[in-house]
C-alpha cells in the first residue's frame, strides 16, 4: 500500500482547514443534499465530503457510509487532494497504490472517483468522492465535469461556513475575512439594512461601498424576489436556522440590468443584536456552463442530433403520459470502408450528411437521435405497423442516396428494426431493446432490410448482439486490455516471463474473463486484428520490462484467424523490430484446434517463425486426439501441459502417470515443459522434482494488469510501470 504524500505547505493547509470550524462529530448538514445528489447522479451506493486532517480524516457529509477506517494513510481522498484533476480508480484491487489497502481488502472500495476541494487561498482541504464496492469502467469526461461542478457547489457551502465561523469569533475578523474573499459578501441587520460588504460585492452590483452601506438589500434585488429574502430573515428571527440551500433571486445592478443570483445565508449576534451575512453568487456563468454541459450530455457533437440519453428521456415521457408510440433503430453499413479508404474526416462528413438526409425523410413530429457510431433512432407517435414500416423504408431509401464528399460519390446501406409501445415494451429500456433486437435480425435478413420486432427474435438476437455488435464496439472503444500472469522457473522460483492474456473491460458488466467472449471473438472478423494488437501490445510491454530483466520472455496465444491470413511471420517480425525486441523474447502458443484443419497453409508460417528465432509452444498439450501427430510434424520447442492434468495429479494416480510421462517424452524430443494450472506449492515441488522446467498458475500469481505485475514481480525500476 502506498501512503498518500503530504503537501510541502502542510502546516499552512491545516491552518486553512481550521478556519472552517468544522466539527468531526456533527459534520456540515448543508452538504448533505449535494452528496445525496452525487450518489444518485453517478448511481453509486456511497458519496462523501471527506476532510483531510493531520493523521485522520473526518466526514463533513456522507451518503451510505457506516463504520469506516478514518486513518489518513488508508484514505483514497488523501491521495485525491494531491491531484489537480479528478482521481479515478476503476478497480482498486488492480491498482498498485491500493490493491493491498485494508479498505480494499475488506471489500468496501473497488471503484473511486474524487476531486479536491480547495480554500480561497488554494489549499486542499478534502475531497468530494463517489464510491462503489464493485469495479466500474468508463467514468467519462462528462462524468468528471459533473463531479467537478458538484465540488464547486461544495466549495461554495464551505466558504459560507468559513465566513460564518469567523463571524462567530469576531465581527472584525469577519469583515477582514470578507474583504479578502473572492466571493461577494453582504452583511446586514435584521431590518435588512446593509452594514458592510466586500469589494467583490461592489463589483457584482456595480456600486461603490458608499452606495451600498446603509441601503436596504431591496435595492439589490428585483421586486418580485424581495419577499423571499425577507421571509428568510423572518424565519431566523423566529428561532429557525439559516437555510441550508441557496435562495434564488434576480439581482439588480446600478444601471438596472439584471442577473440570476443565489443567496447563501449565515447569521451571528453582536451583543443582543442579530446580524446576517450572505454570499451572493452570480449564476450567469454557471447557467451557461449548465446549458453547455446539458448540450454536451444530451447531443451528439458530430451531427448535433440528440443522443441516447435524451432519446431515453423523451421515450420515458411519452410512455408515462400514456401516449404510446414507436421507435426505429437504423444502422448504416459501409462507413468503415469509407474511413479506411478516404479517411476518418471524410467518414465524419458522410455521417453528418447521412443524418441530414434521414432528417429530411421523416415527418415533422419525428424525434431523431444518434445512438451509436453509425446507428440512429427515430421516435414516432405512430403505432400503426404499416405507417411505421413505410417510415423505416423511407429512412433506408434516404440512407441509400449517393453522397458526394471530397469529390467522391459514396453510398451507404441502412438496415432498420422497429418496435411499438406498449406491445413490444412498456419502458424506454424495453422498447429500445426490442427495436435493437429487430435491427440485429435485419442484418441477417439482408442489407437494406426492415424488420418489425417479434418476441421470437429475442433469444437469437441477444446472442448475435453479444457476438457481433458489442465486440465491434469494444474493439472501436479500446475496451480490450491485457493482463499478465507470471511464468516461474520451478527449480529456484524465479520469474522468467509472463503470458499475456486478454480481458474485456465491459462498460456495464465489468471485467470479463476470456471464457465469456473469446469463442465469439475468434469466430468474428475481428479475430486477426485483435490478435495482432495483442502481439504489438505484449511486445511493447516485454521490451520495457527487459530493460531491467534482460531474460524476460513474453508468451502470446495465437488464433486461427492470424494464421489464415498468411502473413503472420511478416507481422511478427515487424512488431519485434518496432520495439527492439530479440525474437527469443517472444513465445507464440498454438493449440491443436487452430491448425488441425489447415496444416498445409500453416506449417510453412510456423517454420518461418521458428527460423526467425521466435519460440513456439504447443498449448493445452494432451487434450486433443492428434496432439502426438502434430508434435511430430510442427516445429515447436516447448509444450504446455494442460491444467486439467496438473490439477488432478495429486488425487489421481492415472493423471500423475500422464504428467510424468509427458515430461519424460518432451525431454527425449528435446523440448522444454511448462505446467499450467499450478495452484499450490506441493504441485510445484512434484513437477520440479520430475524435471518440469517452468510453471504457471495461482500458486505464483493471478493474471493482473501491467502496473500491478511490475510492482509484484518486477520490483526494480519505476520505468516498468506501464508500456
Amino acid at each position: 500500500m502506498r501512503c498518500p504524500d503530504r503537501a510541502e505547505n502542510e502546516a499552512d493547509r491545516l491552518r486553512a482547514l481550521a478556519e472552517y470550524g468544522l466539527n468531526p462529530q456533527a459534520g456540515l448538514p448543508s452538504l448533505d443534499p449535494i452528496v445525496d445528489l452525487a450518489a444518485r447522479l453517478f448511481d453509486c451506493p456511497v458519496a462523501a465530503v471527506n476532510m483531510i486532517g493531520d493523521e485522520h480524516v473526518f466526514l463533513a457529509a456522507n451518503h451510505g457510509i457506516g463504520e469506516c477506517d478514518l486513518r489518513r494513510d488508508v484514505s483514497f481522498c488523501a491521495h485525491a487532494i494531491n491531484q489537480d484533476e479528478v482521481m479515478v480508480v476503476e478497480d482498486a484491487t488492480l491498482d498498485p497504490r491500493f490493491h493491498d489497502n485494508p479498505i480494499v481488502l475488506a471489500g468496501l472500495i473497488r471503484f473511486y472517483a474524487g476531486v479536491a476541494l480547495r480554500s480561497p487561498s488554494g489549499h486542499a482541504l478534502g475531497a468530494l468522492c463517489v464510491i462503489d464496492g464493485k469495479p466500474r469502467a468508463g467514468f467519462t469526461q462528462r462524468d468528471r465535469a459533473q463531479l467537478r461542478e458538484l465540488a464547486g457547489m461544495v466549495s461554495d457551502k464551505l466558504e459560507l461556513r468559513r465566513i460564518g465561523a469567523v463571524a462567530e469569533l469576531s465581527p472584525n475578523r469577519f469583515e477582514a475575512s470578507a474583504a479578502t474573499s473572492p466571493k461577494a459578501i453582504l452583511c446586514f441587520d435584521e431590518t435588512g439594512l446593509i452594514s458592510t460588504c466586500n469589494t467583490a460585492a461592489c463589483l457584482m452590483f456595480d456600486r461603490s461601498l458608499d452606495q451600498m452601506v446603509g441601503q436596504s438589500i431591496d435595492v439589490l434585488i428585483e421586486a418580485g424576489d424581495r419577499a423571499l429574502a425577507h421571509s428568510a430573515i423572518a424565519r431566523v428571527r423566529g428561532g429557525g436556522l439559516p437555510l441550508n440551500v441557496g435562495t434564488p433571486m434576480i439581482g439588480l445592478r446600478r444601471d438596472g440590468t439584471q442577473f440570476p443570483g443565489e443567496l447563501h445565508w449565515s447569521r451571528w449576534y453582536e451583543g443582543e443584536d442579530m446580524h446576517f451575512g450572505v454570499i451572493v453568487e452570480d449564476m450567469t456563468e454557471k447557467r451557461r456552463e449548465h446549458d453547455a454541459l446539458y448540450h454536451l450530455a444530451n447531443y451528439d457533437a458530430l451531427t448535433d442530433l440528440p443522443n441516447r440519453n435524451l432519446l431515453h428521456r423523451r421515450m420515458e415521457e411519452a410512455l408515462v403520459d400514456g401516449q404510446g408510440g414507436s421507435v426505429i433503430f437504423t444502422d448504416l453499413d459501409g462507413l468503415t470502408d469509407i474511413n479506411n479508404t478516404l479517411g476518418h474526416g471524410a467518414g465524419d462528413r458522410v455521417l453528418a450528411l447521412a443524418a441530414e438526409q434521414i432528417r429530411a425523410a421523416l415527418p415533422e413530429t419525428a424525434f431523431l437521435a444518434r445512438v451509436g457510431d453509425a446507428e440512429f433512432a427515430t421516435l414516432l407517435t405512430d403505432t400503426d405497423p404499416a405507417a411505421i414500416g413505410a417510415t423505416a423504408r423511407a429512412i433506408n431509401a434516404a440512407v441509400a442516396r449517393p453522397i458526394l464528399v471530397d469529390g467522391h460519390e459514396v453510398r451507404l446501406v441502412g438496415s432498420s428494426g422497429m418496435a411499438i409501445a406498449p406491445e413490444h415494451g412498456q419502458t424506454a429500456e424495453a422498447l429500445m431493446g426490442s427495436a435493437e433486437l429487430a435491427l440485429f435480425h435485419a442484418y441477417s435478413t439482408g442489407r437494406g432490410a426492415t424488420v418489425l420486432y417479434m418476441p421470437s427474435l429475442r433469444a437469437e438476437a441477444v446472442a448475435r448482439r453479444m457476438y457481433d455488435a458489442e465486440l465491434h464496439r469494444a474493439w472501436e472503444r479500446k475496451e480490450f486490455v491485457l493482463f499478465y500472469q507470471p511464468q516461474v522457473r520451478l527449480d529456484d522460483g524465479s520469474v522468467t516471463g509472463a503470458e499475456a492474456l486478454i480481458r474485456w473491460r465491459h462498460p456495464v458488466r465489468g471485467l470479463l474473463p476470456p471464457a465469456a467472449f473469446l469463442p465469439a471473438l475468434e469466430a468474428s472478423v475481428l479475430a486477426a486484428s485483435v490478435g495482432q494488437w495483442v502481439i504489438e501490445t505484449a511486445c511493447a510491454q516485454a521490451a520495457l520490462w527487459r530493460r531491467s530483466h534482460p531474460q524476460f520472455r513474453m508468451s502470446v496465444n495465437l488464433s486461427a484467424a492470424q494464421l489464415r491470413e498468411g502473413d503472420l511471420p511478416t507481422k511478427v517480425a515487424a512488431a519485434l523490430s518496432a520495439h527492439g525486441l530479440p525474437p527469443e523474447a517472444l513465445e507464440l502458443e498454438i493449440t491443436e484446434n487452430i491448425i488441425l484443419d489447415h496444416q498445409e497453409t500453416m506449417i510453412g508460417q510456423l517454420e518461418q517463425l521458428r527460423a526467425l528465432g521466435v519460440v513456439l509452444s504447443f498449448d493445452d498439450f494432451g487434450t486433443g486426439f492428434a496432439s502426438l501427430n502434430l508434435l511430430r510434424n510442427f516445429p515447436v520447442s516447448q509444450i504446455k501441459i494442460d491444467k486439467g492434468f496438473t490439477q488432478l495429479m495429486q488425487t489421481s494416480a492415472k493423471d500423475r502417470v500422464i504428467v510424468v510421462g509427458l515430461i519424460n517424452m518432451a525431454h527425449q524430443l528435446g523440448l522444454t515443459v511448462v505446467a499450467e494450472g499450478i495452484e499450490n506449492r506441493a504441485d510445484a515441488e512434484f513437477l520440479g522434482a520430475h524435471g518440469c522446467e517452468k510453471g504457471q498458475g495461482y500458486a505464483f500469481g493471478k493474471p493482473v494488469p501491467a502496473a500491478l505485475f511490475a510492482e509484484c514481480f518486477c520490483p526494480r525500476g519505476e520505468d516498468l510501470r506501464r508500456a
